[in-house]
């Protein structure tokens, strides 16, 4: 059987460093830190009182009164980023085989904020279950691919990924497979996450996973550098319409890149900690590569994982240099996260944009916050830091790594 082509005709974007795709690009080649104090709750009584919160968003732009007190805002955030992505992508909706339109989401959590305020009205009550009609629905991580689809019609296959911080990642392999196996001619795609919560914030602060960096959260998020002490928690979305190549082509659609192949793994070897090798990460890479039809010294890009944790960026960098060996040296290597904080179930999604746009604009945005460096990792390797580079992109590769040690890899490439 002839695998399908599949290629990216629209982009959608709603993160801590730009509410639209212009904004966002704008963030990143800027070298823009979206971390700032804490204004979702008190958070004085926190180890960390910062993170990566959305700027400027408020659901009546977008909802009336009514739905918005419906949706859970991981599911506002999606439906906001798909939206954009579908309108980018000029489809026509009316003209479309909606039962040959899918919809598959990313999310590592779900509705957090709608669970932790119904268990805490509960908690305070006496006894008696009063909850909200609407709890469950609001909360199950399924529901916002399910409301894109309700929205728009969409018919075809519908569901979300849920692999913690690998979830969107997971997502766009399974669009891409779903289009290349010919299930589908579109597949709306992406993540979202809405987990700067008392929960979320005091879950991973007693996992010691935060960065505590309270005096200069701005620069808090540091990949790379010898200082980091943890990763600054981000919430938002990324959307992309992925579409099957004769079809795209039939209605002179606009083309970012082609989705040229994903990869998966597993670690294997620890709840949180990635394995000190990287021995999946390295395996992750080759299957993306190989499934792709490339080879290590194709590539010009690596938008990594990325997280500013003690272990988890040196074994990232360890493996990238065993997979691409000299050719290394010769890749433009960045951490987007140092902008955008960590998107857990989204980050797949908002940094796979940022390495399609890398491609489209011939620029790599920067790694921020370097100032020390770490003398675990090889120094030839170009980290991008501090500044953008120009740079042109012709095949670019994003990894995105969650607890449980899922591993999941997507490379893109200019369209021949």
């Amino acid at each position: 059987m002839q695998l399908k082509r599949v290629v990216v005709t629209g982009l959608g974007a709603l993160t801590p460093i730009g509410n639209n795709i212009e904004e966002y690009w704008d963030g990143l080649v800027n070298g823009k830190s979206g971390s700032a104090p804490i204004t979702h709750y008190d958070a004085e009584k926190f180890k960390t009182k910062f993170a990566c919160e959305l700027k400027n968003y408020n659901p009546a732009d977008f909802f009336d009164r009514k739905e918005a007190r419906k949706l859970d805002k991981f599911a506002q955030y999606a439906m906001v980023s798909a939206d954009e992505a579908i309108a980018d992508s000029k489809l026509d909706l009316d003209a479309l085989d909606k039962f040959r339109v899918g919809v598959i989401w990313g999310a590592g959590i779900g509705g957090l904020e709608t669970f932790q305020n119904e268990v805490l009205n509960f908690a305070e009550g006496d006894g008696t279950p009063r909850f909200n009609p609407f709890f469950i629905p609001k909360m199950i991580a399924d529901i916002a691919p399910g409301n894109i689809s309700i929205k728009h019609g969409f018919m075809g296959p519908n569901y979300t990924t849920v692999s913690a911080c690998a979830s969107s990642a997971n997502a766009i392999i399974d669009a891409l497979n779903t289009i290349r196996l010919g299930h589908c001619d579109v597949v709306v795609t992406g993540g979202s996450e809405a987990a700067v919560t008392i929960a979320g914030m005091g879950g991973f602060g007693a996992m010691h996973a935060l960065s505590t960096r309270n005096d200069s959260p701005q620069t808090a998020s540091r990949p790379f550098d010898a200082t980091r002490d943890g990763f600054v928690l981000g919430e938002g979305a990324g959307a992309l319409v992925l579409e099957e190549y004769e079809h795209a082509v039939a209605r002179g659609a606009k083309i970012y890149a082609e989705v040229a192949g994903g990869g998966l793994s597993s670690d294997a070897y620890h709840m949180t900690a990635p394995h000190p090798e990287g021995i999946g990460v390295v395996r992750v890479m080759e299957n993306c590569l190989r499934d792709a039809g490339l080879k290590p010294e194709d590539v010009d890009a690596i938008n990594t994982h990325g997280t500013s944790t003690p272990l988890g960026d040196v074994a990232e960098l360890k493996a990238i240099s065993k997979v691409f060996g000299e050719h290394a040296h010769n890749i433009n290597i960045n951490s987007t996260k140092s902008m955008t904080g960590h998107l857990l179930g989204a980050a797949g999604a908002i940094e796979a944009i940022a390495s399609i746009l890398a491609m489209e604009h011939g620029v790599v945005p920067p790694t921020i916050n370097h100032e020390t460096v770490d003398e675990n990792i090889d120094p030839k390797l170009n980290l991008t830091l501090n500044k953008a580079q120009k740079r042109d992109v012709n095949v670019a590769l994003s990894n995105t790594f969650g607890f449980g040690g899922h591993n999941a890899c997507v490379i893109f490439k200019k369209l021949n």
